[in-house]
């Protein structure tokens, strides 16, 4: 369980960025965080990823408070958490099975971690998030020359499976995709949601594509967290709050 409360970004200049956002989010729930350039969408997945400091709030997980200046927090959640950016953070001279084995990293024993060696187990392991992302006869290609942008988005979800991830925060995943592989990755996000009582919270541009597939909508503007409700078709005065 993850629970915000009254999350303050507020820049130096004087400019907020978010303002008192709260909000409380269970296993399974498959967030579609929705909204116009410049609302706050990134700066809240930032920030509740430890990526960037906030002004005032709290963030508790499960219980436990963390804070934005603790080290040993951020540390956990590198573990615990995986965050997929609107470009996948792929290493381009790795193949799709090396690069999702490479989230395995926190899980090896340290001989391991020093050698680069992968037993037979984990090989195995790496396939088979592949398979559960529909990418298995992509194994061994290279992301840049051989994946699509959908695809190598997909990769990023199998690495961040094979990382053990308990919640997957996502970027606008689908930006710039084609509607056929945006609608992949997202069905891919929902089922792990279902399958595996993830969190994720996904940031996206297309209305039609979160009523779809997220089962819970938030609704940003100017900061402010102004809509929160099962995901279903929005009416025009709540398109109007947001859009």
């Amino acid at each position: 369980m993850i629970i915000v409360r009254n999350l303050t970004r507020t820049l130096p200049e004087g400019q907020t960025i978010l303002s008192k956002v709260s909000f409380q989010v269970d296993k399974g729930e498959f967030v579609g965080l929705i909204g116009a350039s410049g609302s706050g969408k990134s700066t809240l997945l930032s920030c509740i990823a430890l990526q960037q400091r906030w002004t005032e709030g709290q963030l508790i997980v499960d219980g436990t408070e963390l804070s934005d200046k603790n080290v040993m927090d951020k540390l956990k959640l590198r573990k615990d958490w995986a965050y997929l950016e609107e470009r996948p953070a792929l290493n381009l001279k790795k193949n799709a099975l090396k690069n999702v084995f490479s989230g395995r990293f926190f899980q090896l024993p340290l001989w391991r971690k020093l050698t680069g060696t992968v037993s037979t187990e984990e090989h195995i392991r790496a396939m088979d998030y592949l398979e559960r992302v529909g990418l298995i006869d992509k194994a061994k290609m290279l992301p840049a020359e051989k994946l699509s942008g959908g695809e190598q988005q997909r990769v990023a979800i199998a690495r961040a499976l094979a990382q053990g991830a308990k919640v997957i925060l996502a970027d606008e995943p689908t930006k710039g995709l084609d509607p056929e592989s945006a609608g992949k990755v997202l069905q891919d996000l929902r089922a792990l949601c279902k399958d595996q009582d993830l969190i994720v919270i996904c940031a996206m541009q297309n209305l039609e594509m979160a009523e779809r597939n997220a089962t819970r909508l938030w609704g940003l503007s100017g900061g402010r967290l102004v809509l929160d409700i099962p995901a279903r078709k929005l009416t025009q005065r709540e398109k109007d709050m947001i859009l």
